[in-house]
């Protein structure tokens, strides 16, 4: 698929002034470790919506042709006349320029077997044998403009990556180094989530072409390559029912309203951005339906936070003196509600006008 608007982005290339300017391939490989659900919860995106980048609707947006399995209508074999594998080859020969890398799933260490490969994404026309997802990294990383992980299972291995996992799966920075640079100089783009929150890609990806096409600064990441303003601050920070904490109520069961620390969330030290972003179109998100925060865009999950039922280690500590602290809080603010849940006194029948006013003089 690809957009119809241009920019550009190939400027002091040496282009003729006015020539048509090549599009930015955006390589999708979903043959990593995965359930493919970042693929189905972008389609939720809309701020922007696929659609909206791969048309070009958006101002200044560099031209792009998508190669994403989930939508592209190319599906023959190798050699055959709709080869979407195709495209990959090309980069692999050098022959597109610009094009991302979209990784989405994690990578299995290929060389822990005798025999066999844990997953791989279409065939060697040499040899007749799968290419394996990490040779394609190995092939197509090196000639990428930008690597862009998707996912948590991409970014930090996930699920995949539990202890005693038999793979050896591992995020993209694990596989490539966390301080590989793209040829054009851009670290591995991270946006985890499990799934992802589709608008936080949309977004992302958006802001790489606007970078391509020289009308955005560097990406700003954080130490763990997230997108430093949607990943900046924590799912408590954004939540709901953050004042319920800090009044010192703790929902002892679900369905409840009050903060849901006691039942095993992780929000107070999660880095995401779900609460107040919400899921699709700013509606959903966890605690905003009343499922506790399971730290999926964190580097150390699912491991770290397991059981996820469990309140969160130091949560005791924390509740406790939220919670005598609180009851010192209510108290106090239902003293002002009190005075203030009231009409003024000036407010009343009679023959007597009286507003409350006061002469200055």
């Amino acid at each position: 698929m690809g957009a119809t608007a241009t920019t550009a982005a190939e400027a002091g290339r040496g282009e003729p002034q006015g020539a048509e300017q090549p599009p930015v391939h955006i390589l999708w490989i979903n043959a990593g470790l995965s359930c493919d659900g970042d693929s189905v919860a972008l389609t939720a995106a809309m701020q922007p919506s696929i659609e909206e980048i791969v048309t070009g609707a958006l101002p200044g947006l560099p031209k792009i042709a998508v190669h994403w399995p989930l939508i592209d209508f190319e599906c023959g074999p190798v050699q055959g006349a709709d080869n979407f594998v195709e495209w990959f080859f090309k980069a692999d020969r050098g022959e597109l320029d610009p094009f991302v890398l979209v990784i989405e799933g994690s990578i299995p260490n290929e060389s822990i077997k005798q025999e066999g490969y844990w997953c791989g994404f279409g065939d060697d026309p040499a040899t007749g044998q799968p290419i394996t997802t990490s040779e394609w990294l190995d092939r197509l990383a090196p000639k990428a403009t930008a690597v862009v992980a998707i996912g948590t299972c991409a970014t930090y291995g996930g699920i995949h990556a539990m202890a005693g996992n038999p793979t050896g799966a591992m995020g993209v920075p694990d596989y490539l180094g966390w301080d590989w640079k793209s040829k054009a100089g851009l670290p591995i783009v991270c946006v985890p989530g499990c799934p992802i929150q589709p608008d936080n890609f949309a977004e992302t990806l958006t802001y790489l072409l606007y970078q391509l096409a020289g009308s955005a600064p560097m990406i700003p990441l954080d130490d763990k390559l997230r997108p430093s303003w949607l990943f900046g601050a924590t799912v408590h920070e954004g939540c709901d029912r953050g004042g319920y904490y800090e009044q010192g109520q703790f929902a002892t069961e679900y369905g409840r309203p009050e903060c849901l620390v006691r039942l095993g969330c992780w929000g107070p030290v999660v880095k995401c951005n779900v609460p107040k972003r919400g899921w699709i179109n700013g509606v959903g998100g966890c605690p905003n339906v009343g499922g506790i925060c399971i730290a999926c865009t964190m580097p150390g999950f699912p491991d770290k936070f397991m059981p996820f039922m469990d309140p969160p280690p130091g949560s005791h500590v924390s509740t406790n003196a939220s919670s005598a602290y609180g009851q010192v809080i209510r108290r106090l603010r239902s003293i002002t509600a009190k005075t203030l849940d009231k009409e003024p006194k000036w407010r009343q029948t009679g023959r007597r006008l009286t507003t409350g006013y006061r002469p200055p003089w």
